[in-house]
């Protein structure tokens, strides 16, 4: 196994093992034993924990975005495009392992620790939304920011479409006005 190869299966055990428990239930040893890589190989890649955490963020965060932004383009009308966010939100909701925003869990578990990737992926997020906002309205991205994160964060509680298809329903109110 090369260092790349050894790099990805890290990545994914990190991603399903901190996702799915919490960042600090996740040991370093757990990662190398979900991955099969030898622990000596894991700290040469990897350093430290926080090094891995920071890793599987970006790589979130990449996957994310890239994911969000090819649905939420792919209606030619700017209106259609900011309702498509929802419809992949309600989409997510639904997937057997979801576990709400990794990187809002990752700030709740870490406070002022959190790498940096947090704050950047939710800037990121805003500047979509912005985007995507007819006229790239600011004030309506913050609103559209804020559901996006609420509906999130219900459906984590109670796992389902329904908070996204809410929250699309105050979107399109948004957007009438």
């Amino acid at each position: 196994m090369d260092d790349e190869e050894a790099r990805t299966r890290l990545l994914d055990a990190a991603e399903e093992l901190f996702y799915r428990h919490g960042i600090q239930a996740v040991g370093m040893d757990r990662i190398r034993t979900t991955s099969g890589v030898p622990l000596k190989r894991l700290y040469r890649l990897f350093p430290a924990k926080e090094s891995l955490v920071t890793a599987y963020l970006e790589r979130r965060d990449r996957r994310w975005l890239t994911s969000l932004r090819a649905a939420a383009l792919a209606p030619a009308e700017p209106r259609a495009r900011v309702l498509a966010v929802f419809d992949w939100l309600a989409d997510w909701f639904t997937e057997p392992d979801f576990r709400g925003c990794a990187f809002l869990n990752a700030h709740g578990e870490l406070g002022a620790a959190a790498p940096e990737v947090v704050r950047v992926h939710k800037a990121e997020l805003h500047a979509l939304l912005a985007d995507l906002s007819p006229d790239a309205d600011p004030a309506l991205a913050d609103r559209l920011l804020i559901l996006t994160e609420g509906a999130t964060t219900v459906a984590a509680l109670t796992p389902g479409p329904e908070p996204a298809h809410r929250a699309r329903e105050i979107a399109e109110l948004l957007l009438a006005k």
